[in-house]
């Protein structure tokens, strides 16, 4: 009797595996065969580097092992930086990328024309952007620059940061001759005296330390949700069918910016950023001068500012018909896999949940 009980025992443990193995089985069958990124990419005789975490992620190669094991390949989908809003959100559209490594404005303008994409992971503190002059210019302020010829890249995500500083000055954009220029042939522009000023990014410290340019002003003096952002994005398609599947990437992702955050890696990362086009020491000072402490600049968390970023982002884009259909931005935080993320890595409490805010702000 005892026999004839622990066989059944036995039978009933064996049926219960069996059905737990088949329905994982069933799990798996219904997932996604690939996973699609989107990466800003520079190459160098030939071989790409990514920008930022996409740069570790891929190195590193905890995700490609990881989606391995479940019988899904890894694709990355490589993007100009010259091009990356266009490229992005036309892959999007035509459903041949499933995630987005890129910046916010264009995110917007995506879901402005119906395809829904939602953060997944935020990519830290956000991009500073600078007001640069002549070096031998009088301009000391946006105020000195009325009437002036100004180089900007109309419809890129640094415009609402331009747009931020014009109104805080009681200004509009008709106030200045605005030239549409991205920041290479801005930069060239500045070098060669055919512009008064230049919006833009950290091109700006390799003009300044060549003597060609001065920065008389830079977003990291203002509140964090000046900032010029970019975030790891899904598809709300994707993201819905595939949930273990974007809880995999997340991880890798907040596995990249944790290991960049520490002190020790700063080094290396300057190094493998540097093989992306900017150099070395423009990325130094770039990250180096921010006010926001380096682990902070890193940090994965959803903060007020974040939030209170895109949805303003969001009404300038309607308000200056960049889109013509409201987007309800308040439906593009969810911090489900990135909280997932960080109790699985045991990272809980290692950035600071708090607001990041710049020195000047939080005075």
């Amino acid at each position: 009797m005892h026999a004839l009980t622990t066989a059944l025992r036995g039978f009933v443990l064996t049926a219960l595996l069996a059905s737990g193995a088949l329905h994982a089985t069933i799990a798996r069958a219904d997932e996604a065969k690939a996973v699609r990124i989107a990466v800003i990419a520079s190459f160098d005789s030939g071989k790409p580097t990514f920008n930022g975490a996409s740069e570790i992620v891929r190195r590193e190669g905890w995700l490609e092992s990881e989606l391995k094991k479940r019988g899904v390949a890894l694709e990355y989908v490589t993007v100009s930086s010259s091009a990356v809003a266009t490229q992005v959100n036309e892959a999007l559209a035509n459903h041949g990328v499933d995630f987005a490594a890129y910046g916010d404005l264009p995110s917007i303008v995506v879901n402005a024309g119906g395809i829904k994409t939602r953060i997944i992971v935020p990519g830290g503190a956000g991009m500073n952007t600078y007001l640069i002059v002549p070096a031998g210019s009088g301009a000391k302020s946006i105020r000195d620059l009325v009437g002036k010829r100004v180089a900007i890249n109309r419809g890129r995500p640094w415009e609402y940061q331009f747009r931020k500083l014009i109104d805080q000055n009681g200004l509009k954009f008709s106030d200045f001759r605005i030239i549409n220029l991205n920041p290479q042939a801005g930069a060239a522009a500045i070098a060669a005296g055919k512009v008064d000023a230049e919006f833009t990014l950290s091109e700006s410290f390799l003009l300044e330390d060549r003597k060609l340019a001065k920065i008389i002003w830079s977003s990291r003096n203002e509140p964090a949700d000046w900032r010029m952002r970019a975030e790891l994005w899904g598809t709300e398609d994707f993201v819905s069918r595939n949930p273990a599947l974007t809880q995999v990437v997340a991880t890798a992702f907040v596995k990249a910016q944790y290991w960049i955050s520490q002190a020790a890696n700063q080094d290396d990362f300057y190094k493998t950023a540097a093989r992306a086009g900017t150099p070395e020491s423009a990325l130094r000072r770039q990250y180096g001068e921010d006010n926001v402490a380096w682990k902070d600049q890193w940090s994965p968390l959803f903060t007020p500012g974040l939030r209170q970023h895109y949805i303003a982002e969001a009404d300038y884009a309607k308000q200056v018909g960049i889109i013509s259909t409201p987007v309800d931005a308040t439906r593009f935080f969810d911090s489900t896999y990135v909280d997932a993320a960080l109790k699985e890595l045991k990272l809980d409490g290692y950035w600071n949940a708090a607001p990041i805010v710049s020195a000047v702000s939080a005075k």
